[in-house]
């Protein structure tokens, strides 16, 4: 049976390395302690919703972020008394009624939000829990950094919510430019000064991710939210010891012979160059084996360049390795759905139902196979 292996050791290092970094603050207003919010989205980053929030509460996070309303209420369901911060604005009432109604802190990232929040909150004779969004640049929600004059004026006729928390999101941060992060930065406090200046609680504030957290010290204000960074799967330079946290386990389904010049995978991109003793591995792309993050983040220079060997990649899978007795075994062919072919020539020593470990980005597992913490 396959299991995402989690070393609670190693994920115990990451979350002290964070804490340790998190002492460079250079605090914003020095009446606020400095706060981690962990950012459990995506199914805890693949770890496990629960489990995951369940380790960094453990571990002195207490303050948990995530973005859909199901995974703030599944959460609350798991019995967990912490604050949770939902990332993500939303005008339908039915949801904000129930992120109320499980003392979950909304964000209000735009008019129409806000004064639903304030509308259903007024309703429920409650006042609620909001973090708002500065816009610096994203795109998405958000109210605009060049616009505070008229989120001012909104905000002053809302009685029933209170600003625990104000944020904005950087876009490019894992850049090796920091022009526009720096723009982005700064937009965001000229941002939180007018809003103070006009009597408008903001209380506290972030805007780094995992990967401005480990960039820009200068920049971590009262908080920051992490989460690629627990796990150590990080798009910067990791000059920091954090270790690559998750590991798909399995076991060998099959052995056999195939002879020389034999077909391997789909599309016959691989022959045998001799007769070749193999062994089969229930594991595939389904399962998120040599499935990469997303693109999104590079520049089309960089796209090209990712297209390219990508491309290549369809052809062979020659960098792809997995472990079997504390030794690495290539990857043969195209990589099924489910399956993939390793080859084991020479070897006497694997039989059917070795462990094989495979390194799997956890956010791309499926959550139907079992998380396990050891």
């Amino acid at each position: 049976m396959k299991a995402l292996v989690i070393n609670k050791k190693d994920l115990k290092h990451n979350i002290d390395t964070i804490k340790e970094l998190s002492k460079k603050s250079k605090e914003f207003d020095t009446n606020i302690e400095f706060k981690i919010i962990g950012v459990v989205k995506g199914n805890g980053y693949g770890l496990g919703l629960i489990e995951f929030s369940k380790f960094l509460i453990d571990n002195g996070i207490n303050i948990l972020a995530v973005s859909t309303v199901e995974e703030a209420i599944e959460i609350r369901n798991a019995g967990i008394k912490e604050k949770i911060i939902m990332l993500s604005s939303t005008c339908i009432e039915k949801e904000i009624e129930l992120l109320i109604e499980n003392d979950i802190i909304l964000t209000i990232g735009s008019e129409m939000s806000a004064i639903k929040v304030n509308e259903i909150s007024k309703k429920l004779n409650v006042t609620t829990k909001v973090n708002l969004k500065i816009d610096t640049g994203f795109g998405r929600y958000g109210f605009l950094y060049s616009d505070m004059e008229k989120t001012i004026e909104i905000l002053k006729k809302l009685h029933n919510i209170d600003i625990v928390t104000t944020f904005s999101h950087f876009s490019m941060s894992f850049a090796k430019k920091d022009k526009w992060t720096k723009i982005q930065f700064d937009r965001f406090v000229n941002a939180v000064s007018i809003l103070q200046e006009n009597k408008i609680k903001t209380g506290f504030l972030h805007i780094c991710n995992s990967s401005a957290f480990l960039k820009f010290d200068n920049m971590y204000l009262n908080a920051a939210r992490i989460g690629s960074a627990f796990l150590g799967r990080i798009i910067v330079p990791n000059t920091f010891g954090l270790k690559r946290i998750g590991v798909m386990r399995t076991n060998i389904s099959e052995i056999k012979i195939l002879p020389k010049g034999y077909n391997i995978g789909y599309s016959n991109t691989l022959k045998t160059k001799r007769e070749t003793k193999v062994a089969i591995i229930p594991v595939g792309y389904y399962d998120g084996f040599n499935v990469r993050n997303s693109h999104d983040n590079y520049r089309i220079r960089d796209k090209i360049r990712y297209l390219y060997n990508d491309v290549k990649d369809l052809f062979k899978n020659k960098e792809l390795k997995v472990t079997i007795n504390d030794k690495k075994y290539t990857v043969m062919g195209k990589i099924g759905m489910y399956h993939i072919v390793i080859d084991i020539t020479d070897n006497d020593e694997i039989k059917i139902n070795d462990e094989v470990y495979l390194d799997i980005n956890p956010l791309y597992v499926d959550s139907s196979i079992r998380r396990e913490y050891i």
